[in-house]
C-alpha cells in the first residue's frame, strides 16, 4: 500500500468505502422518534435532513455504486427483542430498536442493495459494537468516507475511531446533520483534526473519478 501522507490524499480504487451512519426511518421520519416526540416536521433537524443530508447522501450513494466502491450501512438496532444486549449507555438512555421493528430499517431512499453490508450496532461507536474494522480490513479498505447522523454523536465516534485504527477518513460535512445547526457546526470543528472534512460536490466527483 502506498504511504498516505496527507488527509486529503486521493482515494484509491478498490481501497475506498462509503459508510452511511444511522439513516433509519425511526430517526428520520417525523413523529416516529420516541426520544423526541415533540419534534414536528418543521424542526431544524428534519429540515436539514430533507433539504440537505438525505438528497446529498443519495448523490454520494449513486456515485459510489457507479464506481464499484464498497458501501457499508450501520444502524442502531439491538440483537435481541428486549434489548438486553445493548450497551449500558443505551440502556440508561432508554435507546432500543428491536430487530423486528420495521422503523429500524434504513429509509427507502438509502436502502442497501444486494452486495452492500448492513451492520447493526448497540453503541454510539460503530467500531465499538460491530466487526466493522475486521470487515473493512478484509475488504482492503484504507479510505473511509463517512456521512450520516448525528454529526456530534455517532458520526463523530465513527470518524475518531476510524482514524485511531489507521484509516484515512473523510467526513462529508454537508451530508450530515445534528439536532441543531450549532451542534452540527461545532462537531465538524471538533473532530476535524481526525480526518478531511469536505463537501458533497467534491466527494461525488472523487467517487466518479474512481470509475474504471
Amino acid at each position: 500500500m502506498p504511504q498516505i501522507t496527507r488527509r486529503d490524499a486521493p482515494w484509491a480504487a478498490g481501497r475506498t468505502a462509503l459508510l452511511l451512519v444511522d439513516m433509519q426511518r425511526i430517526w428520520l421520519e417525523p413523529g416516529k422518534n420516541p426520544r423526541h416526540p415533540d419534534w414536528g416536521p418543521d424542526h431544524a433537524f428534519y429540515r436539514a435532513i430533507a433539504e440537505h443530508a438525505l438528497p446529498r447522501q443519495q448523490r454520494l450513494l449513486a456515485a459510489a455504486r457507479g464506481a464499484g466502491v464498497e458501501v457499508v450501512h450501520t444502524i442502531i438496532r439491538s440483537l435481541t427483542e428486549d434489548g438486553r444486549d445493548r450497551s449500558l449507555d443505551h440502556k440508561l438512555s432508554d435507546l432500543h430498536v428491536a430487530p423486528s421493528d420495521p422503523l429500524g430499517a434504513p429509509v427507502p431512499a438509502l436502502a442497501p442493495i444486494a452486495g452492500e453490508i448492513l451492520l447493526p450496532k448497540t453503541s454510539s461507536g460503530v467500531f465499538n459494537s460491530t466487526n466493522i474494522d475486521y470487515v473493512l480490513k478484509n475488504l482492503g479498505v484504507d479510505f473511509l468516507v463517512v456521512a450520516g447522523i448525528m454529526t456530534d454523536q455517532c458520526v463523530d465516534m465513527a470518524v475518531r475511531d476510524a482514524a485511531d485504527r489507521g484509516y484515512a477518513v473523510t467526513c462529508v460535512g454537508d451530508a450530515c446533520a445534528a439536532a441543531t445547526p450549532e451542534r452540527h457546526d461545532n462537531a465538524l470543528k471538533a473532530f476535524g483534526g481526525y480526518g478531511w472534512i469536505t463537501d458533497t460536490d467534491t466527494a461525488e466527483a472523487r467517487f466518479k473519478a474512481l470509475r474504471s
